[in-house]
This record gives C-alpha cells, structure tokens and sequence, in this order.
C-alpha cells in the first residue's frame, strides 16, 4: 500500500513536471534530465517507470483519456437517441480541470502522438455509440459511422484546443454546448443563418 503511493506520487511528480517544461520549453527542447530535475525525482528512478520521456507523456496522455472516459460514460448512456449536449459539457469541464494538461496534448507537443492517441479514441468511442444509436433506434445512418465521428470529434478537438487556450474561457461551457448541440442537431447552413435550401 505504501510502495503504491510512493509510486503514484512520483508518476505525479513526474506528470506535473512535463506539463510545466512543456508549456515552458516545448517537448522537444526537453530531456529526462530536465523532467527529473523538475520532479525532484532521479533518474534511477524516472527509469525504473518508463524508457524515455516520449513514454511518459504516452503515459500522461493514456491516464488522462481514462479519467475523460470515467467522466463521459454516464453522460453518453444518458439517452437512448443522445445528443444531449451532456458528454460535451463533461468534457469541457475536464479540459477546464485539467487545462495545462488539455494544452500540450491539443498542441499536437510531442511529434502529435499524444494529440492522435485522443482524437482516435474520441472517435473510436464515438463511432461505436452512433452505431449503437441507430441499432437501437432502429434507423439506417445516412453516412459511415466512422466519417461521422471523424467529423464529429474533429469539431469537438477544434473547439477543445480555441476554449482551452484562453486564461480566461471566451464562453461558459454550457453556452458552447449549446451552440455544438444547435450545430448537430440543424446544421451548418442554419448555423451561418440561412433558410433551408431550395
């Protein structure tokens, strides 16, 4: 019990210290010596963890899609036909939560692995609950379930990286829930303030 929390204290240590350095230097400029230095962690021990510091942000990116997921399940199984707006609002709460965090990812740092790592997930969870919403509504898609969450997560991880980016949010997040929700459910040619075509 003690040795697990020696151990996720240090892997804290080690999280808080590549966001910071990352946010400060960049990813590439970094070395595990930097990362160590900052986490008041040596090397030894940085090694004992992970192979390098590409690993470690691996890492930190992986924890941070599972707590999103834990956040997101309720919200996403909160209705049969979805489109609520819940899972969009969770998960700007999260990026407001975690928002340094949210920053490198969304910059693409680290080469854009970490940056595919949630996208692809985000998609992957995505395209298996809208195949799951027209099963159990019983309608054919009128597009590929994959094209659609590709499309549907790429807005979302736009929106994500502008929202976290400000010091201060330019929005609630509940007033761009809204506007994501009103775009999902009528359009883009409603959004820019047009009738329906002819």
């Amino acid at each position: 019990m003690a040795e697990d929390r020696r151990i996720r204290k240090t892997r804290k240590a080690l999280r808080d210290a590549l966001v910071e350095l990352v946010l400060d230097r960049g990813f590439t400029a970094l070395s595990v010596e930097d990362i160590t230095q900052r986490a008041d962690v040596a090397r030894a021990t940085f090694y004992s963890h992970f192979r390098d510091k590409d690993e470690l942000f691996a890492r930190v990116a992986a924890d941070l899609l599972a707590e999103l997921d834990t956040r997101l399940r309720p919200a996403v199984q909160d209705s049969a036909v979805g489109f609520t707006g819940k899972p969009i609002l969770q998960m700007l709460r999260h990026a407001q939560d975690e928002r340094d965090l949210y920053r490198i990812v969304l910059r693409g740092e680290g080469d854009g692995k970490p940056l595919r790592m949630f996208t692809d997930a985000c998609a992957r969870v995505a395209a298996q609950e809208f195949r799951g919403r027209s099963e159990r509504n019983a309608v054919e898609p009128r597009i590929d379930s994959d094209v659609l969450a590709r499309a549907w997560v790429g807005e979302q991880v736009g929106v994500l990286q502008w929202w976290v980016e400000h010091d201060v949010p330019p929005m609630p997040a509940e007033e761009v829930v809204r506007m994501l929700l009103d775009l999902a459910l009528r359009g883009r040619y409603w959004a820019t303030g047009f009738d329906a075509p002819v």
